[in-house]
């Protein structure tokens, strides 16, 4: 297995990898290699560069962090949380499962988790002790309630990916069942999610319908308050169930989508930290003096989503013609990703294990010709599923966010549809909005990030089947098929194989575009220190920064 290094910046350190458990037999999608560099200045694309010094932790003092986008709400069930509300969750809300640098699920907030047999159930014991932010206790029914009343209830956002849990019951105190419809021994990896972040039932309860505004966890830091748009404040949890965390007395996350905006305030010190998953604001911060740059490379690709349930994009020829007549590398290099990320042709990077050489050949390469001959097929057809008359061009709305660089991209693809004839009207959306509209399926065409650092039976699922948040609303019967075997087997070569016929599958229908790699980064000033350095409650390493989140509980603020 290739070693992520070389993407992924992380400080030097003397902890050991994890110890491979079952979980790790699945071999999620998150990073492969535990490599720390020490490689000092290189600032050539991809390369590891040094952070500073960490030294001792620092208790006490306030940070302010720099978002890309608000987030609707901070309930789960009820949020759209993108990785900028992410950050915030992990203030907030501890989860039940975390990810190792080797893709092993373990335990974070619970303290085991284990299968039966067939991976049919799943028993999960919790730790002792733990409290909620409104000093309610962390227990078995707290767990059942949330899942029955909130996770799972008409109008969550949540309930059909978590339709495969019949029920989840008390065993007592501190352990749950978690009793599934089919064996699933990918389970625990979704309650790494929003579905594993534990919230108080009695304050849900007690807020109504304000809950989403007034979030209550048992994460290392407390909800003080939020003005939309402006800023969302959180103060140390004096009672955290982990002794000496968090380090930081407050911090203030400020939702800043501009780009240039969010960098500049880094830069002259109105802002302590920033995450971006723009590349052109990823290079740009490695310029800046004082700044330590926590990079991440993981499976999440830029590209695009195309609402297969509108017409004209329900017929194949349409969305191939839209993938080929796509020039990879110029958009790459349009975001500012040119030698820094690598093209994609599926949803998984070169250095993850699921990433398949047969995918990446068969992934539509540029062919502005035969491009041209599928849209003029489609276009002369008086079958054409769009109902226009024969000859016409087909007409379109991308939509994307308002951010400089996506401008740019989005009138690149303008350029490349609009070679073919087709008529593409370009459409800004605030993110927090275009998300909303995006799992509304009320859009047509538009930008998107794809993958994650999840197993592949969650990534495709979630994708693909039925539901929430399928926004392409594509499905395939072989990518059924394949979902089955990667629900319940743990064998590594067939898991590796069903991945594979699906990648094949998305190559082959496109309900995407995809453009490259995202290179995501959270940069800090120096005195900002131990971001990607969280650990385990067992004290072994953690996974860093994927996709530019962060644990800030295990952050401190240097002298």
């Amino acid at each position: 297995m290739r070693e992520l290094s070389r993407w992924r910046r992380r400080r030097s350190s003397g902890r050991a990898l994890a110890s491979v458990g079952i979980a790790a037999l699945l071999v999620a999608t998150a990073a492969c290699g535990g490599d720390d560099g020490d490689d000092g200045g290189d600032r050539e694309a991809g390369a590891v560069v040094d952070t500073s010094d960490q030294g001792d932790p620092v208790e006490g003092g306030e940070i302010v962090v720099g978002l890309e986008a608000e987030t609707n709400s901070w309930l789960p069930g009820n949020a759209n949380f993108g990785n900028p509300g992410y950050n915030v969750a992990f203030a907030i809300y501890d989860p039940l499962m975390k990810r190792s640098p080797d893709g092993e699920v373990k335990p974070y907030l619970a303290e085991s988790m284990e299968p039966n047999d067939d991976f049919s159930v799943w028993t999960l014991t919790l730790r002792e002790g733990v409290q909620f932010h409104d000093d309610t206790p962390l227990n078995a029914q707290a767990l059942k309630t949330i899942w029955d009343e909130y996770l799972v209830a008409p109008g969550s956002n949540l309930a059909a990916n978590l339709a495969e849990v019949s029920s989840v019951e008390v065993v007592d105190d501190l352990t749950v069942t978690y009793n599934l419809v089919e064996p699933n021994a990918a389970f625990p990896d979704l309650l790494t999610d929003p579905a594993g972040w534990p919230f108080s039932p009695t304050a849900a309860a007690q807020f109504g319908d304000d809950a989403a505004s007034n979030p209550v966890g048992t994460g290392p830091f407390e909800f003080v308050s939020w003005q939309r748009d402006s800023q969302l404040v959180v103060e140390k949890n004096e009672n955290y169930w982990q002794e000496g965390l968090p380090y930081l007395d407050k911090i203030t996350f400020r939702p800043i989508p501009d780009e240039d905006t969010r960098l500049a305030s880094l830069e002259s010190g109105d802002i302590d930290a920033m995450q971006s998953l723009r590349q052109s604001t990823v290079a740009r911060a490695r310029d800046i003096q004082g700044v330590d740059n926590y990079e991440f490379l993981g499976n999440n690709s830029g590209g695009s989503n195309i609402n297969t349930g509108k017409p004209p994009f329900d017929d194949v020829r349409v969305r191939q013609a839209m993938a080929l007549a796509l020039d990879q590398e110029a958009l790459i290099e349009v975001l500012g990703g040119t030698g820094l990320t690598p093209a994609s042709t599926q949803f998984f990077s070169p250095e993850d294990p699921y990433y398949s050489e047969k995918a990446a050949e068969a992934w539509p390469d540029h062919d502005p010709e035969r491009a041209q001959e599928l849209y003029d097929e489609y276009k002369n057809d008086p079958a054409r599923s769009d109902g226009k008359p024969v000859g016409s061009d087909i007409s379109f709305t991308y939509t994307c966010p308002p951010d400089p660089s996506l401008n740019e991209l989005s009138q690149l693809y303008q350029s490349f549809w609009g070679a073919l004839g087709m008529q593409v009207s370009l459409e800004q959306v605030e993110q927090a909005a275009y998300t909303q509209q995006a799992v509304a399926r009320d859009y047509e065409a538009g930008c998107t990030r794809h993958g994650g650092s999840r197993d592949p039976y969650f990534v495709f699922t979630r994708a693909f089947t039925p539901g929430v948040p399928n926004v392409t609303e594509f499905q395939d019967p072989e990518i059924d098929r394949n979902l089955d075997i990667l629900r319940t087997t743990t064998d590594v070569d067939e898991r590796k194989a069903a991945v594979e016929a699906i990648s094949i599958v998305l190559a082959e229908q496109v309900p995407i575009t995809l453009t490259g790699g995202t290179l995501t980064v959270i940069a800090v000033r120096e005195a900002v220190k131990n971001v990607d350095g969280w650990v385990f409650p067992d004290g072994s390493e953690g996974n860093g920064v994927p996709e530019g989140t962060a644990m800030w509980g295990h952050v401190w603020l240097a002298e």
